[in-house]
């Protein structure tokens, strides 16, 4: 057991009833879970509010309660015999107090949060990557999964609530991991999720409008401010200098900055950029020149794989890892469904990935058109109870860019299929794109596959990493991976 002052010593309070000399047991945000000598923190959250549970927190006999508001506007007349405490943010208290809760596991770890719009899955599995083949025990907590040891868990978040987040780091420790890289999502930062972690390398990718909506963030300036935060809780911040708005994300920044990019006079900067590719592997081979003078190749098509490149070259230098086992790992990297290549054919290209609205397949159909391909084949669905301008969106974008559309179905949930299709097809209609229409995803993948060209380049676009199809409220089996190897089986092309 833990002294109620011991977890709330890192942030401000006032005490409303009771006193903080006490002891407690557990530590809940869920009312649900209230028990005798809890913690239980007030969290007002988009549909319900903590606060209205505080008489039930009284009545479960809790030892410290933690709101917001006066006592007047909680509705509890009686405090018993619990404590209650009033802080300005019962977020950025519960974050703390995971903290203390959990012992401060992120201060016995090296710590790597990433945040940008684009980029922080391929670059967080790129540096875990590259950090294990030089030794480290590397644990990743990001948009896919959680990898802690060799135990993998699918991820609900791309960063967990505090108490969650706390927890896990407390495994990374336990594991005997001496590393952890994170991404760390706007969200995130603005809920206080890793608030009392102070890394040691922050991370900065990119920032496009994107996530501005009711239930993420009111403006484009909001969503800067929130990625800009992660600078002031990390001791070296590692920066994308080619971004345009790089200097609002640095403003009040309290940390060294490293920058990388294209730019001259940047501390990484990219020089003699090409674009190679045999068989089903399209990468990227550059010049760093700045802090490390040295070629590298990196098997990831594209320019934002060079961004990549640069950024795990800042990281590794900082953890004084040699420029042989850099190289050797950047070769190595590739992340589960990101561009993902499958190998089918010595002809052609076979690609897996992600892309899901307008804007992420538009810059995936534009760097694999660099590759020069004979056709530019894009299969992909759009999911089924979403926003219906992406389908239009996606369409047009897909009947500009690619030499055939392959439209299919992607989570269609309670929608028919067709009618998504057709939504996607009034898109396509706005351009001279030529298109077919398979509805059954695999089908549509094994049409690809036997319709292949040298010097195609297929890409199925918007699974990725899934390995299911939602349909009517269930979640059917479908890995992209498992299709594929049947088809090629099934038509005896092993």
């Amino acid at each position: 057991m833990k002294s109620l002052k011991e977890v709330c010593k890192d942030f401000d309070y006032e005490v409303l009833a009771g006193n903080m000399d006490g002891e407690y047991t557990e530590f809940v945000t869920d009312n649900r879970k209230l028990s005798e000598g809890c913690v239980y923190v007030c969290i007002k959250g988009a549909n319900f509010d903590g606060h209205t549970c505080v008489a039930q927190a009284v009545r479960a006999k809790a030892a410290l309660i933690v709101v917001e508001k006066p006592l007047s506007e909680l509705d509890c007349p009686d405090t018993g015999d619990s404590t209650i405490i009033k802080v300005d943010s019962t977020r950025a208290a519960m974050a703390h107090i995971s903290c203390a809760h959990y012992d401060y596991p992120a201060d016995k770890l090296y710590t790597i949060g990433i945040t940008g719009t684009k980029g922080k899955t391929t670059t967080t599995y790129l540096i875990r990557s590259i950090l294990e083949q030089a030794g480290r025990k590397v644990a990743l907590i990001g948009t896919i999964e959680t990898i802690i040891g060799s135990e993998h868990k699918p991820a609900a978040n791309t960063t967990p609530d505090s108490p969650v987040l706390q927890k896990m780091l407390r495994e990374v420790v336990d594991s005997g991991c001496d590393t952890v890289v994170m991404e760390v999502s706007s969200q995130g930062l603005m809920l206080h999720r890793t608030l009392g972690i102070h890394f040691d390398i922050g991370i900065f990718t990119n920032i496009e409008p994107d996530h501005i909506g009711p239930n993420e963030h009111d403006s484009f300036e909001q969503y800067i401010a929130c990625k800009s935060m992660l600078f002031r809780q990390c001791r070296i911040g590692i920066v994308n200098a080619d971004d345009e708005h790089i200097d609002r994300i640095l403003e009040g920044s309290t940390c060294d900055v490293v920058r990388y990019g294209f730019g001259k006079g940047l501390d990484y900067s990219a020089e003699n950029v090409k674009f190679v590719g045999s068989g089903s592997h399209l990468g990227m081979e550059f010049d760093v020149t700045g802090r490390a003078n040295y070629p590298v190749r990196i098997n990831m098509p594209g320019k934002f794989s060079v961004y990549t490149g640069l950024c795990a070259r800042a990281v590794c230098d900082q953890l004084g890892i040699d420029e042989k086992t850099v190289q050797k790992a950047i070769l190595k990297g590739h992340v589960k469904g990101r561009i993902e290549p499958v190998h089918v054919s010595d002809d052609f290209t076979l690609l897996i990935d992600y892309a899901h609205n307008a804007m992420a397949l538009e810059s995936l159909l534009t760097t694999l058109r660099e590759y020069n391909p004979a056709r530019l084949v894009c299969l992909f669905g759009c999911g089924g109870n979403r926003s219906r301008d992406r389908r239009f969106e996606m369409g047009e974008v897909s009947g500009k860019l690619a030499d055939l559309t392959v439209i299919t179905s992607d989570n269609p949930r309670n929608e028919e299929p067709l009618d998504i299709i057709a939504d996607i097809r009034t898109g396509i209609d706005k351009t001279d794109g030529e298109y077919v229409e398979i509805p059954d995803r695999k089908e549509a993948i094994r049409y690809c596959i036997k319709n292949g060209r040298p010097g195609d380049i297929i890409v199925l676009a918007g699974k990725g990493h899934e390995d299911y199809q939602e349909i009517k409220g269930v979640k059917h089996p479908m890995d992209e991976r498992v299709l594929i190897a049947e088809i090629m089986e099934e038509e005896k092309m092993i």
